[in-house]
């Protein structure tokens, strides 16, 4: 199997589900770039914990301007390189249920849609998705543990929705590899030995991936 001279690897997940602990782990280990959600640069975060209804397709806006932004970056940089959450949760899981909940109008998600739509028609999808898959009592209590001020009242109701749109998207996902992790059980930012179980994990599901190839891994960040 041939190399590829450069991965894109998404971590996908719910909130509280380890993705920027795990991209962090990758980080580390492979010595690839890395780039992170931008939560807490979100200027209507704050004000969509607490009228979501209001203040939905805003935010949701944001977001989906950001991971266009860095998914030009990562397009635009030579080597291999992590993000933490892809664009496709942002409206397949996130838009979708502030639509199905009702916290965000039709015209709103008509039009945020559209836009993610043509997107994706001209964005390189990853080389690989890996999909954290966590219980709610998990994320609760990892939610809790980070202690963002603004997370603390996320209902739980919300949680175990997103969830289930997880769960539907996973099934059907088809646009590169998705390797799912269980986070209830991988205990991956504690155990050290399931730590490295995992990174060897997901360095075999790279397709072709050789370490000893220069601009693979190891990479300058």
């Amino acid at each position: 199997m041939m190399a590829h001279s450069k991965y894109t690897v998404a971590i996908a997940g719910n909130i509280g589900a380890g993705k920027s602990s795990l991209t962090e782990i990758l980080r580390q280990s492979l010595g690839w770039k890395a780039f992170y959600e931008a939560v807490d640069e979100n200027p209507y975060l704050d004000d969509f914990y607490q009228d979501m209804r209001r203040w939905s397709f805003h935010s949701q806006i944001f977001f989906l301007a950001r991971r266009l932004r860095d998914h030009h970056q990562m397009v635009e940089y030579p080597h291999s390189v992590l993000q933490d959450r892809s664009i496709y949760e942002d409206a397949e899981i996130f838009a979708r249920n502030l639509y199905v909940q009702g916290l965000m109008s039709e015209r709103d998600y008509a039009s945020y849609h559209d836009l993610y739509a043509a997107l994706c028609q001209v964005l390189p999808p990853p080389t690989l998705v890996i999909y954290i898959r966590a219980s709610v009592p998990t994320l609760i209590e990892r939610i809790r543990m980070r202690g963002r001020d603004y997370e603390q009242n996320v209902p739980q109701d919300y949680l175990t929705q997103l969830n289930t749109l997880y769960g539907e998207w996973a099934d059907a996902f088809g646009q590169c590899p998705l390797l799912t992790i269980d986070g209830d059980q991988v205990d991956f930012v504690h155990d050290a030995a399931q730590r490295e179980a995992l990174v060897q994990q997901i360095i075999a599901a790279l397709p072709g991936y050789q370490a000893s190839l220069p601009g693979i891994a190891h990479d300058p960040v």
